[in-house]
């Protein structure tokens, strides 16, 4: 063989080492970007993951002590508005404006268990069962009336027998001989909002329950209350209170008796013509 072909040979074999050895270069520059990056991803991960798990905590915190301050706070507070009265116009009849102050009930009462309502009048009996989960205002503010004797030596005063079945009582200026030239509109110093509206009821007042009355206007709950002693149709925005357990088949005589058609023009109905005088009215533990 000729020493040209010896070069040219040598020369081939020397340019093919060096490309490969270039393509070796290359590739393990190759790996090292790859494993730069992995690492690069991989560090990312962890800080972002670090950080979603810090603020996921921080939510967390938030939720559990900030967020739902009613959960750590203990029950909601009772308000009493002892504001000016709104202008009395209802059925059935509204609790104000002539007024009786004995001070206001405590503001954070009981939220748990019931109570008795127990009307000793000149007829017998009469007793409701009250749940303080679901009325607990109404129920602190009754017990504190009852407390002060606020019901005492008070009459019912309004009896409705056509449309609605109820017998109102609770208003304070509802005394002696002349009770009935009062018109109706008297209770606390202080009124408060509804609560345990029987919304999508029907009847929202069955035979039975006692109720509070009230104004159209919303947060004018007073003392008045009535007894529903045959199945109501009223607009569901007073205080359903409790169930009678005791008594009803006095309130029912005392519908069938009538009324005087007092109130016919203006409420509706009238003062009973069977007097319903509370003596007592007290709230006892079941």
């Amino acid at each position: 063989m000729s020493p040209t072909k010896d070069r040219q040979r040598t020369a081939a074999r020397a340019r093919l080492e060096r490309e490969m050895a270039a393509r070796a270069e290359a590739a393990r520059r190759r790996r090292r970007l790859q494993v730069s990056i992995g690492a690069g991803v991989a560090a990312l991960i962890v800080i972002v993951g670090t950080v979603w798990l810090v603020a996921s905590l921080g939510d967390d915190d938030k939720s559990g002590a900030g967020a739902s301050p009613s959960a750590s706070a203990g029950p909601l507070a009772c308000t009493w508005n002892t504001g000016p009265s709104p202008d009395p116009a209802a059925s059935p009849a509204p609790p104000q404006p002539n007024v009786k102050d004995v001070g206001l009930p405590p503001t954070a009462p009981p939220r748990t268990g019931t109570r008795t309502m127990v009307i000793d009048t000149n007829l017998g009996t009469i007793k409701a069962k009250i749940d303080l989960s679901k009325t607990p205002c109404t129920a602190a503010s009754f017990t504190y009336l009852a407390s002060k004797d606020f019901f005492n030596d008070t009459k019912c005063h309004r009896l409705v027998t056509e449309g609605l079945k109820v017998l109102q009582c609770g208003d304070p200026t509802a005394k002696g001989p002349g009770y009935r030239d009062t018109d109706g509109t008297g209770g606390p110093s202080y009124r408060f909002d509804e609560e345990n509206l029987p919304v999508g009821e029907r009847p929202a007042y069955p035979e039975g329950v006692i109720a509070m009355a009230k104004s159209q206007d919303p947060g004018s709950t007073g003392s008045q209350f009535f007894i529903v002693y045959g199945d109501t149709e009223l607009d569901a925005s007073y205080t359903l209170l409790g169930t009678i357990t005791e008594g009803l088949d006095i309130v029912k005589q005392v519908g069938a008796a009538g009324d005087d058609g007092a109130y016919a023009s203006s409420a509706g109905g009238g003062h009973p013509k069977k007097e319903v005088l509370i003596k007592s009215l007290t709230m006892t533990q079941p």
